[in-house]
């Protein structure tokens, strides 16, 4: 790859870290005009965690444009989600230019990409022998090993983590009657063996030859339920780590999004369901605002039509329990800030199966054997037969003699097979480009200096009547939700005027809040029963009168927030 030249990457691998990094460097040095490439942070281990700014720099900073965040691989193993934002920056490299949406896109937006927030955890997932945890490296909630129990990992060193079966008359499972290659649950009063003890794969410690507890992993953390809102302790949420913000990875992308009001919308990558998860995770619908509900309903009706995903809410379809409720990232960007944000869930092998109408979570917990034959004969037919491995004899250092193989959870369940993972992210780009141009976006209407009359002071001043008129150009409105409004996490266009030396400011603040700018989404449909009350609520304007010489040079600006700022020399005078 020469200096000048796009990196081709391969969708079908997943990259390691060193190669993630060439690849990000290599648009960055590519294109120097649309990508900046910055460090976010630094994870538990000392691994850069890369974040690639994408728009076009000739028409403004990125801080001077509404901000569109995506990230991805928040958790180790969910690896396809990296490959869906490095899958869309590739798409926004090769069509700048020539694709008239993604050319407008980078040049009145701008694009904050973070392809592995977790890099440490990726990187273990992805090691010779690999082993499965869920988010960080960092021992939690204790520094030491557990003292005995079994370890989940790779011990044959075949690259996967499988099952063990062991044959046992006191055991929950056996073979299907038509189909051996698949275990299921054996029923009430089924004397009829042979049954099977199932262990997932891995190694024991001070084991007394009886008892066999499967261990929690030694790096417990999950980073997705480090983010603030609805944060639980340990006793109460799982991996939560011991404050939030705790973790390096979850602080650096909080304190980056902080400091960049201008983000009002994000979507973050994960695996796997198949199913586009939309706000709120802690709260029904009947509690969000209706306002909030219906924009975030419309945008994630457009998601479906894109990608052929569904999209379902968090709180009424995707509890892990029925019981509990599911904090993370998208309570934090809606919740705290008032930012759009959704949930993707990449692949759902169950679906690519044929199985259809079925609970997204509660499968998963109990479903008909029907079901994995369907999915076994797509094993078979689509993968060569390695999503199921067919049971093969192992002696185990400590079990002696068992049997390995299953379902390879880790390539066929987390993630789609390399030849399928192109296709599966390849769903996206679409729907990530219309949410990122539906931001709002300040825009200079006029400006305009207009003199007052001809009492001109012997020094040439005169006074003039200034106006700025700035507006919305966006679908949604500046503020973006409803919510923000509440949560006073954003405020009206803020409109200034910087006078030259010997300026006089006659009338008018240098400095003042105006309105919060509507988008052009419309309120209301042409038959509601009330009409929206304001049919230019997506524009205002500052008056000033000035006292200066013809041929002097003012500065107009205009901040808006999450719509972006602007600024205009304005010279009076003809």
């Amino acid at each position: 790859m020469t200096k000048h030249s796009l990196p081709q990457p391969r969708f079908d691998e997943f990259p390691r870290h060193e190669e993630l990094g060439r690849l990000l460097r290599g648009y960055a040095q590519a294109r120097p005009d649309l990508f900046e490439l910055r460090e976010l942070g630094r994870s538990w281990e000392g691994r850069e965690i890369w974040l690639l700014v994408a728009t076009h720099r000739a028409t403004g900073p990125d801080t001077d444009k509404p901000a569109f965040w995506v990230d991805g691989n928040i958790h180790a193993a969910e690896l396809t989600a990296c490959t869906a934002v490095l899958y869309w920056l590739h798409q926004l490299a090769t069509g700048y230019g020539s694709d008239p949406k993604i050319t407008a896109l980078l040049d009145t937006r701008c694009v904050y990409l973070c392809p592995r927030l977790n890099p440490d955890g990726a990187e273990l997932a992805l090691a010779d022998r690999p082993r499965h945890i869920r988010s960080s490296t960092r021992p939690y909630p204790f520094d030491e090993a557990p003292v005995e129990g079994l370890a989940v990992e790779d011990v044959d060193g075949d690259g996967r983590v499988l099952t063990m079966r062991i044959e046992d008359p006191h055991g929950g499972w056996k073979r299907h009657p038509e189909e051996p290659r698949l275990l299921v649950p054996r029923e009430p009063g089924d004397l009829q063996g042979p049954f099977y003890r199932v262990i997932p794969e891995g190694l024991l410690t001070n084991w007394d030859g009886v008892s066999v507890n499967v261990n929690r992993d030694r790096e417990g953390l999950d980073l997705n339920r480090n983010f603030p809102p609805n944060w639980r302790q340990e006793f109460e949420q799982v991996g939560a780590g011991p404050f939030p913000t705790s973790e390096p990875e979850v602080r650096a992308m909080v304190q980056f999004v902080v400091d960049h009001p201008n983000i009002g919308a994000a979507v973050s990558f994960h695996t796997h369901s198949g199913v586009i998860l939309r706000p709120m995770g802690g709260e029904s619908d009947e509690q969000m605002i209706p306002e909030d509900l219906w924009t975030i309903k419309r945008l994630s009706k457009l998601g479906e039509t894109l990608t052929g995903y569904p999209s379902v809410s968090i709180f009424h379809d995707f509890k892990y329990h029925p019981n509990e409720v599911i904090s993370g990232t998208q309570d934090w960007f809606y919740e705290h800030l008032g930012a759009l944000f959704w949930t993707v869930e990449l692949w759902a092998p169950n679906r690519e199966a044929g199985i259809t109408g079925y609970d997204w979570i509660g499968w998963y917990r109990e479903h008909p054997p029907e079901d994995d034959l369907k999915l076994l004969a797509w094993s078979d037919a689509q993968c060569g037969g390695k999503a199921h491995v067919d049971w093969y004899p192992f002696e185990h250092p400590q079990l002696g003699r068992v049997e390995l193989g299953g379902w390879d959870r880790m390539n066929y369940w987390r993630n789609p097979p390399p030849e399928l993972r192109e296709r599966e992210v390849a769903r996206f780009p679409d729907w990530l480009a219309a949410l990122a141009l539906s931001l709002p976006r300040l825009e200079l209407i006029s400006a305009e200096a207009v003199p007052l009359g001809h009492d001109a002071g012997a020094d040439g001043e005169q006074p003039w009547r200034v106006r700025l008129v700035v507006g919305n150009a966006g679908y949604l409105p500046q503020y973006v939700t409803k919510r923000a409004q509440a949560r006073k996490t954003v405020r009206g266009v803020v409109m200034s005027i910087d006078l030259p030396e010997g300026a006089e400011l006659v009338s008018g603040k240098h400095r003042e809040e105006a309105a919060q700018l509507e988008g052009h989404a419309p309120a209301t449909s042409l038959q509601a029963f009330l009409p929206a009350r304001s049919v230019t609520g997506d524009r205002t304007h500052r008056d000033w009168i000035v006292r200066a010489p013809a041929g002097a040079t003012l500065v107009l600006a205009a901040d808006g927030g999450r719509a972006g700022k602007l600024r205009v020399a304005l010279t009076l005078g003809p």
